[in-house]
């Protein structure tokens, strides 16, 4: 049962890097986001405190029973069909929850345009990836948002769904990605989401908690075995973590930018790192290139020591209903 869980990680992870996405027309976790968009509108009810309670209610009973639906997939295929099976269905739902192609592909684009001096092309790419406008960026902050998205992503996108992964197997991966889809799509500030969404924007909190202070750890490791100036990178961590809004994404943007010696900045929110140097297009493969690395140190020194440390501890056995 170890050796399926831990081939299904480097499986579901390995099918990633290699494939990247399907389309959205076949890609469960954008099912996952026109399901959620049905039942927007219908969680808005005139009052706040309506309206907060039945968000709150929508997304822990949506996580719960998407969570729930999963685990049952992976008794159903591991009671069927053995052990093969389960790897298998596990690989896969790790692969749509993952996106280390994804990301890379969608820096690339970005970068691409900025090398054949699209600066237009460049801001229409990042508006794709982020949240913030992008019409009126320079380049450095065009650079910069980049960056800061691929750092994060780090742990939205990859870390994040290993890291359950690890703990509660392919329901886990799958209830984080549920959670991050929730944050993504309602957990704005807007006077429209303000209320609907604040139990998913609590839950992603909750979610990346560990998983976003983890990855700094790890990034800081990759910075030195990358040649990238790992002790800037520690103490920028030390020193700007906290200047985010959430209190993980600083994490991550400010491990990688004191890495690269940059500054990363949203205008008017925050700013991360020193400008010893600037932004450059060299910094964001070196930025990817940490991506990577630290998708594989956090497979090898935190997800398989745990699987083997919980199946030691009779959990997989007792979590999949085996005697």
């Amino acid at each position: 049962m170890l050796l399926a869980l831990i081939a299904s990680l480097a499986g579901g992870i390995g099918l990633d890097v290699v494939a990247g996405d399907p389309p959205n027309r076949y890609h469960p976790v954008a099912w996952l986001g026109r399901l959620i968009g049905y039942f927007v509108p219908r969680l808005k009810a005139g009052s706040r405190a309506k309206e907060r309670a039945k968000g709150a209610a929508f997304a822990i009973l949506f996580v719960a029973l998407v969570g729930a639906g999963v685990h049952l997939a992976a008794m159903v295929s591991l009671y069927l069909a053995g052990a093969v099976a389960l790897a298998i269905f596990s690989a896969i739902i790790l692969k749509v929850t993952v996106a280390v192609r994804g990301m890379d592909r969608h820096a690339r684009a970005i970068m691409a345009c900025l090398e054949n001096g699209d600066l237009p092309g460049a801001r229409q790419n990042l508006s794709r990836i982020v949240r913030r406008p992008t019409e009126n960026l320079d380049e450095q902050h065009v650079l910069s948002a980049t960056i800061e998205c691929v750092s994060e992503s780090t742990v939205d996108g990859i870390t994040g769904p290993v890291f359950y992964y690890s703990l509660l197997g392919p329901a886990g991966a799958f209830a984080y990605r549920t959670i991050n889809t929730l944050d993504s799509m309602v957990a704005y500030r807007d006077d429209y989401y303000r209320d609907i969404g604040w139990m998913s924007a609590r839950l992603d909190t909750l979610a990346n908690y560990v998983p976003a202070r983890i990855t700094a750890f790890l990034m800081v490791i990759s910075a030195r075995m990358l040649g990238a100036d790992w002790k800037n990178s520690l103490g920028i961590l030390q020193r700007d973590h906290n200047k985010t809004f959430s209190p993980n994404a600083g994490y991550p943007m400010a491990t990688m930018a004191g890495a690269l010696r940059i500054r990363l900045e949203k205008i008017g929110h925050y700013a991360l790192g020193d400008s010893q140097e600037q932004a450059s297009l060299e910094k964001c493969r070196t930025a990817i290139a940490m991506m990577k690395l630290t998708t594989l140190l956090f497979s090898l020194a935190f997800s398989v020591p745990a699987m083997s440390v919980l199946y030691l501890a009779g959990w997989w056995r007792l979590l999949l209903g085996l005697p």
